[in-house]
């Protein structure tokens, strides 16, 4: 069940989980006293609205993959074609990530809080089943070739796209995103078996 909050409360919570995901960008950690601070709030009260340090580290998360979903994993993109569709997709995938504050520190996470992983695991699942029906409708308007599993495909885009990006942001300077992109592109179109003469038109 959510809780409901007055707008006071609401706008405090706000503020502390936007001071939370500053201190998350900048430090790679989050401390409660910390954001505290930041917030200009008592060391208390981030523990009323999120209850633990585990309940706000997940709230950052969660946070961070719904800016994801609106900007790129859920959004519907326009195009005539599923190679048109989703070589925009990606595009506004990377240039989220690359402008994302939080994306070196959320996909470069090895290990840590076990509540935020299970968040990022519930992401992951959604968003491979999300692209499995996607890749099943392509393959039935006959965008794509019907020899590909759609779940184990979208599973093996996710994990190689999510990576690559994750080293690109640790890099310095940062490889142009545009660039970043294309060489995306290239793999998840590759890995979905769209052909040469369609790669080739679109990307002239």
């Amino acid at each position: 069940m959510t809780q409901q909050w007055s707008a006071r409360g609401s706008a405090a919570r706000e503020r502390i989980l936007a001071a939370a995901a500053e201190e998350m960008a900048e430090t790679g950690d989050v401390e409660v006293a910390a954001v505290a601070r930041r917030a200009g709030v008592s060391v208390g009260l981030p523990y009323r609205y999120f209850g633990t340090r585990s309940g706000l580290l997940s709230a950052i998360i969660s946070a961070f993959y719904d800016r994801l979903e609106e900007a790129a994993t859920n959004r519907e993109f326009a195009g005539d074609t599923w190679h048109e569709r989703e070589r925009a997709r990606v595009i506004a995938w990377v240039d989220h990530l690359y402008d994302d504050p939080l994306s070196p520190v959320v996909l470069g996470r090895t290990a840590g809080d076990a509540d935020a992983a299970g968040i990022e695991m519930q992401r992951l699942h959604a968003a491979i089943r999300r692209g499995a029906r996607n890749i099943a409708h392509a393959q039935r308007d006959g965008d794509l070739p019907a020899d590909r599993d759609p779940e184990m495909l979208v599973a093996a885009i996710l994990g190689g796209v999510h990576t690559a990006v994750a080293v690109a942001l640790t890099r310095s300077p940062r490889p142009d995103r545009a660039l970043v992109a294309a060489e995306l592109w290239a793999f998840v179109a590759g890995a979905a078996g769209t052909s040469d003469t369609e790669r080739g038109r679109h990307d002239r």
